[in-house]
């Protein structure tokens, strides 16, 4: 009865890319979403610890991932079975959890974490491992050309979450058992639509065979490094505010980070649909389509700048005051931070962009570098920047780091292809 309903469709691909759509709204608009009940039932204090637990959990989801998803979803010849993506998840999925534990112990050891932020920070990295499992079944289905049913699966996760995390919080007011309960719902969903429906395209039985785990983990290793440590970087500030300053401050500068976060995410979907194109621009190995591939570079550019121009007009017009009414909590005084927040949303627009070109012009093993370099100066600077300017030191922060790594990116990107320009050029003449 669930398959029939998540499988039925009159246009797979249409399906596969209204749900994927509704399925990344939905990713986006859980941690808000939450954070605005906290705000309104609970206070400030339990939406800081909140915002600090999703920020751990979102950076231990990728070592439960290990940047294999795109890998599988194009894995048409099969190099790997899917029994072997699945034991991979397995392992990853045990690495998640002691890289969880790992990091909560050390909040209880050094951060001053009570046994209940211990409990909420771990409880909710559980939740991101739920979705990190699923993924390797929603792969086999990408893989099967169903995408459309992996991202139901997802958005019905994501939606019921929700929903239970919410009714047991203003029912009880204690954000543990909103956990416990969130996680609960989260796996019972888990089994009636992913593990159920998956039996119907692969057979969920892992295989842990040496070598192919091996291969799997070198191959893996550059993606999973760069996603890792491009989500250490976004959070970077909120790990600083979790160590040096109050649950308070950790709440309010995750209000105002939020609509920095949505010009990243409105840039991405601008840009996703014609990634293609510029593939196929790069791969034909003319002058006239280099040109072109760069024309359209510069005009993606263009609209990342009016994308931050516009949202850096609304924040600083009507941005803290929509805010502070959706949140019920005043955020007048940090009219400026939310500025420097989305000056630095543009630049993790631009980063995006900067760091999948790259990725189609096959410059992976410097990007890793770029990022290590962004992430070591975040590590390096943090708490000097928090503890000394508090919510703006955060901000700038952020905007820095993300500044930088877009400068390192820009910089990669453009030697490639000045470099393809002379090596085309060199071969055919010029155009």
């Amino acid at each position: 009865m669930i398959s029939n309903l998540l499988e039925k469709t009159n246009n797979v691909k249409r399906s596969a890319y209204v749900w994927n759509a509704i399925n990344a709204v939905l990713s986006a608009c859980q941690c808000p979403v939450i954070l605005l009940v906290i705000t309104r039932t609970n206070g400030m204090v339990d939406a800081g610890i909140f915002s600090i637990a999703f920020a751990v959990a979102s950076l231990m989801l990728y070592v439960g991932l290990y940047g294999l998803r795109r890998f599988q979803a194009s894995d048409v010849m099969e190099k790997y079975s899917f029994q072997q993506y699945h034991g991979m998840r397995f392992i990853t999925s045990a690495a998640m959890i002691i890289a969880s534990a790992a990091y909560c112990f050390y909040g209880i050891l050094f951060n001053d974490y009570s046994w209940s932020k211990f409990t909420v920070v771990f409880m909710i990295c559980m939740l991101k491992l739920i979705q990190a499992y699923s993924d390797v079944i929603h792969g086999r289905m990408q893989q099967k050309g169903r995408l459309d049913v992996a991202t139901k699966c997802s958005s019905v996760r994501y939606v019921l979450e929700v929903l239970a995390f919410i009714v047991m919080l203003i029912i009880t007011r204690n954000l543990v058992a909103a956990t416990f309960v969130c996680v609960g719902v989260s796996v019972i969903v888990l089994m009636l639509t992913t593990v159920n429906v998956g039996r119907n395209y692969c057979e969920l039985r892992p295989s842990f065979e040496g070598q192919m785990i091996k291969q799997l983990t070198i191959e893996g290793f550059p993606l999973f490094v760069s996603l890792f440590l491009n989500m250490y970087i976004s959070n970077a500030p909120k790990y600083a505010i979790d160590a040096f300053l109050t649950e308070e401050i950790q709440a309010y500068y995750n209000i105002i980070f939020m609509p920095a976060f949505m010009v990243g995410l409105i840039a991405n979907f601008i840009f996703n649909p014609i990634l293609t194109s510029y593939a196929e621009l790069w791969m034909s190995k003319t002058i006239s389509d280099l040109k072109r591939f760069e024309k359209l570079i510069v005009r993606q550019c263009f609209v990342v700048l009016g994308l931050s121009v516009l949202g850096l007009l609304i924040a600083y017009t009507i941005g803290i005051p929509v805010l502070s009414w959706i949140f019920s909590v005043d955020l007048s005084p940090f009219r400026n931070e939310l500025c420097v927040v989305m000056m630095g949303g543009g630049m993790l627009a631009y980063s995006m962009f900067f760091s999948t070109v790259v990725t189609i012009i096959r410059m992976q093993a410097p990007m890793l570098i770029c990022y290590a370099i962004a992430a070591l100066c975040a590590k390096i600077f943090s708490k000097f920047f928090v503890v000394e300017y508090g919510i703006m030191g955060a901000a700038a922060m952020y905007g820095i780091i993300m500044t930088l790594l877009s400068i390192m990116l820009a910089i990669l990107m453009i030697w490639r292809i000045r470099k393809e320009h002379k090596l085309v050029g060199d071969k055919f003449g010029r155009e």
